[in-house]
């Protein structure tokens, strides 16, 4: 069985510090849910709150109607994996996945046919005598992975388990864990500082700073309309270029280049910041008109080339476009602009406040 996890007016305190001061977010039944930010922003901290390791200062944990704050950890029925996959070096690979079963005291046959199961489903059932310092990184990582699931727990709690592998292993895991956990079909909650992982894998993110929450939707959601500038730039790359917002002729204005945009919640003329990704930027050939701009450098990255091209307002831009062969741009050339519209997001001057109509 999988739990909807309901957290109202969490806060988390150390001493006189205040690492979460008022955090409230609901995961539903069988959601892979993760938990986004840098370094410090309180997602560990938060996902120890949920396991029981950490003490509740203030507010309520409920999985399902069940209020948890008080429920010693061992009592939460929930699987954890560590970012240092915390198995046990003296057991074999078996010992290790039947470790939850035989503590549950459940009949020796059970504990094998169980423990054969996700033996299977992680594909390790032929490193099943093996001892951990035997195995790569990766079959580490699926050990814990076969060792949280196979005592069928409400909740799996994930902390950055995928850090410590290289870059391909880490695309292949990411992928077998988000296949497995639609497979086994248990509300997960995934903690990670990297967005591209976050964007693989989540059904829903939120975006984490200072133990606060500043944007929860789905992968597009929160790429596409980002809540405020800092989750604009955390997630993916972006171009921040300040300009100025008429009320009354609804154009934004940025140097010498304007724009409709029928969409804003600002009544008043008003400085704004355009976020613009760099794959919103055309460049476009044989024209002469648009922004007219100047390439400052470029770098080639096999499907797609980068260029960095200087505005008329004296601002560098990064625009990211196809590679082609040859006929490359090189410094020093003058391009046209033009900009995919509905793609742009517009901010309050201070960027706290997403100005497209949705918010």
């Amino acid at each position: 069985m999988s739990v909807n996890i309901s957290i109202k007016n969490a806060v988390k305190k150390y001493g006189d510090n205040t690492v979460i001061p008022d955090l409230s977010i609901d995961i539903r039944d069988k959601e892979f849910f993760t938990l986004l930010g840098p370094s410090g922003c309180g997602k560990t901290t938060l996902l120890r709150m949920i396991a029981g390791f950490n003490t509740i200062e203030g507010g309520d944990f409920f999985f399902n109607e069940k209020r948890i704050n008080n429920l010693e950890a061992s009592k939460r029925n929930i699987g954890m994996v560590f970012q240092n996959y915390a198995i046990f070096p003296h057991y074999t690979v078996r010992q290790n996945v039947e470790f939850g079963l035989k503590n549950r005291n459940l009949p020796k046959e059970r504990v094998k046919s169980e423990a054969d199961e996700f033996l299977k489903l992680m594909q390790i059932l032929e490193f099943e005598n093996r001892m951990p310092e035997l195995l790569s990184g990766g079959q580490q990582q699926r050990v814990a992975l076969a060792r949280a699931l196979v005592i069928k727990p409400d909740v799996l709690l994930m902390d950055e388990p995928l850090s410590n592998l290289d870059a391909k292993l880490r695309m292949e895991m990411r992928q077998a864990i988000r296949n497995l956990q639609k497979e086994v079909g248990i509300t997960t909650v995934y903690v990670t500082h990297d967005q591209e992982e976050a964007m693989a894998i989540s059904d829903r993110i939120a975006v984490m700073k200072d133990g606060v929450i500043q944007h929860v939707g789905t992968p597009q959601e929160v790429y596409h309309r980002p809540a405020n500038i800092f989750v604009a730039t955390f997630i993916g790359r972006t171009n921040l270029i300040d300009a100025e917002y008429s009320s009354s002729e609804k154009i934004v204005r940025m140097g010498g280049y304007e724009f409709g945009m029928n969409n804003l919640s600002c009544k008043t003329d008003s400085s704004v910041v355009l976020s613009i990704r760099p794959e919103d930027f055309q460049i476009l050939k044989d024209v002469t008109e648009g922004i007219k701009s100047t390439v400052i450098d470029s770098v080639f990255l096999g499907l797609n080339t980068h260029y960095f091209i200087t505005l008329p307002n004296k601002q560098t831009v990064e625009i990211i476009h196809e590679s082609v062969m040859g006929n490359n741009l090189k410094s020093g050339d003058t391009v046209y602009l033009n900009i995919k519209v509905d793609k742009i997001n517009v901010f309050s001057k201070d960027g706290n406040r997403n100005l497209i109509h949705e918010y």
